[in-house]
């Protein structure tokens, strides 16, 4: 059975569709990211996820479940794109109360010091930085120790240091068996953390697939660039199988080619005595994958 199972989930508003039959499944222990422009219909999809909203058509189940059923409660952890709490309440405050609403809560002190916050229990939540506020969302989302935990722009407003710090702490949690559904803009972020992503265009799923199963869809393809330290005819390159092109870009030549081709390219330049100078090595990237795909810029 899967974890989460999403069926032709539909949501209108003022007749028109966000969110138009999308379906997806995840299953036991993976991270599975939702990838999608604003507006394109991520967190409706999962706040009907959630049980936040009432789908239109379609079907959503979690852990088997309905997601009002008030059981589920204890068993999933969500941390929304946005949210509130009272100004005057500390962290301590805040983590003590959501904790109180679970059965076997996790050790919030231990969230707090993972997540940074140790030094600020005692800080009323309108003194935090936005940072801070989205830090504290992420410890309040785990602080029931769930087995499915859904995280909206994960890391938004955190700095380069304290992302990576997250991504840590989240593939900490996946490898201890939480399975997590991701809502993310970061392609950097879906790359490390997902072993599948929902890319999602106006409402619908365009693909479905691992980082790099997405990338090879579009373009398996490598570019080397390099300045040769000597003249070099192109047809050195061309002749090699792995070689697709060659161009040349002011002085830089560059190389198009699958499979082994920066092996091939390197050795056919030692056997001419032919450096390779200021060489780089370009692959398709997700980004390049969602414009393909999507035929959008992302934004």
């Amino acid at each position: 059975m899967s974890i989460i199972e999403v069926r032709e989930l539909i949501k209108r508003y003022d007749g028109r569709a966000a969110v138009d039959g999308v379906s997806f499944s995840v299953e036991q222990g993976e991270i599975f990211g939702i990838l999608g422009q604003n507006g394109a219909g991520k967190t409706t999809t999962v706040e009907c996820v959630e049980g936040l909203r009432e789908p239109d058509g379609g079907s959503v189940r979690v852990l088997g479940r309905d997601p009002h059923d008030p059981e589920l409660r204890q068993a999933l952890g969500v941390q929304l794109q946005e949210s509130e709490l009272p100004e005057k309440i500390t962290v301590q405050e805040a983590m003590e109360l959501y904790s109180s609403f679970y059965r076997a809560p996790a050790d919030w002190r231990e969230l707090l010091d993972t997540l940074g916050l140790a030094e600020k229990r005692d800080t009323q939540y309108r003194r935090l930085s936005g940072g801070q506020k989205q830090r504290l969302s992420i410890a309040l989302a785990l602080v029931g120790d769930p087995e499915v935990a859904v995280l909206d722009e994960l890391t938004t407003g955190l700095d380069p240091q304290a992302r990576r710090d997250v991504w840590d702490l989240i593939e900490g949690i996946r490898s201890s068996g939480v399975t997590i559904l991701l809502v993310t803009h970061f392609m950097e972020e879906a790359e490390r953390l997902c072993d599948r992503l929902a890319l999602i265009d106006a409402g619908r799923v365009v693909a479905i697939d691992s980082p790099a199963g997405l990338v090879s869809r579009v373009d398996d393809e490598r570019r080397i660039r390099f300045r040769p330290s000597a003249p070099l005819d192109d047809a050195l390159l061309t002749a090699l199988p792995e070689v697709t092109s060659v161009t040349r870009s002011g002085r830089q030549v560059v190389v198009a080619g699958t499979g082994n081709v920066l092996h091939a390219v390197t050795s056919v330049l030692a056997r001419n005595q032919i450096v390779a100078a200021e060489l780089r090595v370009e692959q398709t990237t997700l980004d390049d994958a969602f414009v393909a795909l999507t035929g959008k810029e992302f934004q």
